[in-house]
């Protein structure tokens, strides 16, 4: 591993797990689903299923959430199986059964910090160092990912993930494996399972993987990958339909997109700017560096128009690695934007697109290179939001998310 990786590696995860512990609300730590995804997570530890009936009897939430917790979702032949889904409290339940709440609030800092890493070896397939550690590091740095590192939600987990998978699909067009192409697909196979919002993304990673593995001659590998992803969605859709009720967590209740009608959807049209612009929620207002991931995009659209990608093959590589990361955020921009119930709630700034701000980590490296100026002013004044976030909450008196400091 390249030692810059190792570095960074290191700094954003003793980043992170500085803010294990870090107050969301009051005398909480936790905050809109994480209370439920830990108390889901405790009922596999304890009793080896997901009906919560009598962990909301006897308050077993009280240790990491000091106020009352209302059950969310319908019953499903009596038993209380919340709609958050199976996926990822199943994967933190073991740490919280080593540990409690802060053992999962650790786990999570290593799986964010993992994902930067594979974020900066992303980038480094679209250009050289240093403008791949730069965007790695500001990106890995911006308050966003530094909230959400330790938060009890699924996104950099998810993140961590679909970063890993587009790794292992660009390898896929360049040296073909059969150990590359399973561990691949099965990454795109468990996203829906942290989370049915991440399987739209998920499925342009499997799709790229699955031509370049047709374009390469391995047809039946190919068609492997995709029974591999063919069996984990019949598995999901089997246990959802079990535990839930329907194919998805969401039949439990609590779930949709919260329209109802072609007119409520066509009403979202303002949200794909939102999203970036809106003084509360917007991505850019608390992470001025994904301003450059934009601009990568727009730089990416314009070198390909030129052609230049057919006369030299190392610029064709690198096209494609930033064209599957700018599909990627296009594709979760209008999942965002469309599907997503609310764009603000009991939740940091930023939910809906911080998870795929590593794949995303390409696009700013390449406008990095191209705007050096504009891009470290802005990496500069990202990073000094999330110093000021963290000491206006370690030192100070304010929280994450009831009492957050102005930006």
């Amino acid at each position: 591993m390249r030692f810059g990786a190792v570095v960074l590696g290191a700094v954003v995860l003793a980043v992170y797990a500085s803010t294990i512990g870090m107050t969301a609300f009051g005398r909480s730590d936790f905050a809109g689903a994480e209370p439920h995804h830990l108390l889901t997570a405790r009922s596999l530890a304890d009793d080896g299923d997901v009906d919560l009936v009598n962990q909301y009897r006897d308050g077993d939430y009280l240790p990491f959430h000091p106020y009352g917790l209302a059950p969310e979702g319908d019953l499903t032949d009596g038993r209380l199986n919340e709609p958050h889904g199976l996926g990822f409290p199943a994967l933190i339940a073991p740490a919280y059964a080593a540990g409690g709440e802060h053992a999962v609030e650790a786990l999570l800092a290593v799986i964010a910090a993992l994902a930067v890493v594979l974020a900066y070896r992303l980038a480094l397939r679209a250009v050289p160092d240093p403008w791949a550690l730069g965007a790695a590091a500001t990106v890995g740095l911006a308050p966003p990912l530094v909230a959400y590192s330790t938060s009890v939600y699924p996104e950099l987990t998810a993140g961590a993930a679909l970063t890993g998978a587009a790794l292992l699909a660009l390898g896929l067009a360049e040296r073909p494996s059969r150990a590359r192409a399973v561990v691949c697909f099965a990454l795109v196979a468990l996203l829906p399972w942290l989370g049915i919002r991440f399987a739209p993304a998920a499925l342009v990673v499997g799709g790229y993987a699955y031509l370049s593995l047709r374009r390469a001659g391995r047809g039946l590998l190919a068609l492997a990958g995709l029974e591999i992803v063919a069996f984990a969605t019949a598995v999901y859709v089997g246990v959802n339909g079990r535990l839930y009720g329907g194919p998805s967590p969401d039949s439990a209740g609590g779930g949709g997109t919260g329209a109802d009608s072609v007119l409520d959807y066509l009403g979202r049209i303002p949200r794909l700017a939102t999203l970036w612009l809106d003084p509360h929620f917007g991505l850019l207002r608390w992470a001025p560096i994904a301003a450059l991931a934009l601009a990568g995009a727009l730089l990416f659209l314009r070198e390909r128009r030129t052609g230049l990608r057919r006369a030299i093959p190392t610029l064709a590589a690198q096209q494609s690695a930033v064209g599957l990361c700018a599909a990627v955020l296009a594709v979760q921009l209008l999942v965002a934007a469309f599907l997503a119930p609310a764009m603000s709630g009991h939740w940091f700034p930023g939910r809906h697109l911080v998870w795929v701000l590593p794949v995303a980590t390409p696009l700013v490296a390449v406008a990095l290179r191209r705007f050096p100026r504009v891009g470290t002013a802005l990496g500069l004044v990202t990073v000094a939001g999330s110093v000021w976030l963290w000491l206006a909450i370690v030192v100070g008196d304010a929280s994450l998310i009831g009492d957050r400091p102005p930006f």
